[in-house]
């Protein structure tokens, strides 16, 4: 039995989520938006044929490459071997250690990120945020709405409440199915993060304000009072100053911070 061709760089990769960005006017004005300064580093996620980097690396600035489909790399390499600047690195954007990156400073990310992973690869980088300075991304409309979200509606979830703690967010432009190849057959749109300063609401460790938010927003239909049985007593809550009874989308961030300190410190 013959094994089938595996496909050659160019070729899109369903399993990988791949769409190439190929729109020229969407390319220069992610580029715009990113506005790189001299001496910043750059990383760029999924960088898939080269478009964005080719644009990223026409300036002076280190620019680091990371992508996972191992032909992609070797046309990535053999692309950009006289440019001393840009580095590729073979790899799962989720395993991604930005001190590998910059040990001694903070990286500026940008990337048109794989849908399938455009979540899971935000919040990985939450943990890492003292090492970032900015990112630009572009995701699925519908996590771009999830992202920017205010309390109340539907769009408003666990996604909104774990970003909006630690980075201001912005919804910058939204591009059509036919600046990609493959054309994908949902919407993309382009998002801005920038650190906070200081986390919103009360000092909280990461993991237990992960870990209410998850359990809040489990079953968001049901109240504060009963998603939250078995982790946070109803008297927290209402410490808190928040309505037992109200549903876990109209909650604020800092309501849930204040929530989170203060059953942190109950246990």
């Amino acid at each position: 039995m013959v094994a089938p061709e595996r496909p050659g760089p160019g070729r899109a990769r369903k399993r990988f989520g791949q769409h190439f960005l190929n729109d020229r006017g969407v390319i220069d004005r992610i580029a715009d938006s990113i506005g790189a300064r001299p001496g910043e580093t750059l990383c760029e996620i999924g960088p898939g044929l080269g478009a964005l980097s080719d644009r990223l690396g026409a300036g002076e600035n280190e620019l680091h490459l990371v992508e996972i489909d191992r032909d992609l790399v070797a046309m990535l390499r053999e692309r950009y071997a006289s440019q001393k600047e840009i580095h590729i690195h073979e790899q799962d954007a989720l395993t991604l250690a930005l001190r590998d990156i910059h040990p001694d400073g903070c990286v500026v990310l940008v990337g048109n990120l794989p849908y399938n992973i455009s979540t899971a690869l935000i919040i990985h980088l939450l943990s890492q945020r003292d090492k970032i300075d900015r990112m630009v991304f572009m995701v699925q409309k519908e996590v771009a709405q999830r992202l920017t979200a205010p309390p109340g509606g539907k769009d408003y979830g666990r996604l909104t409440v774990m970003v909006s703690r630690l980075f201001q967010t912005n919804q910058l432009f939204d591009v059509g199915p036919d600046a990609f190849t493959p054309p994908p057959k949902v919407w993309s749109s382009v998002v801005a993060f920038k650190p906070r300063p200081v986390a919103l609401g009360p000092v909280v460790a990461d993991d237990a304000f992960e870990a209410l938010v998850r359990q809040a927003f489990s079953q968001r239909r049901k109240t504060l009072r009963n998603t939250l049985k078995g982790l946070c007593g109803e008297s927290v809550i209402v410490e808190a100053g928040l309505d037992p009874g109200i549903r876990p989308e109209k909650v604020p961030v800092e309501g849930f911070a204040r929530l989170a300190a203060l059953n942190e410190k109950s246990h």
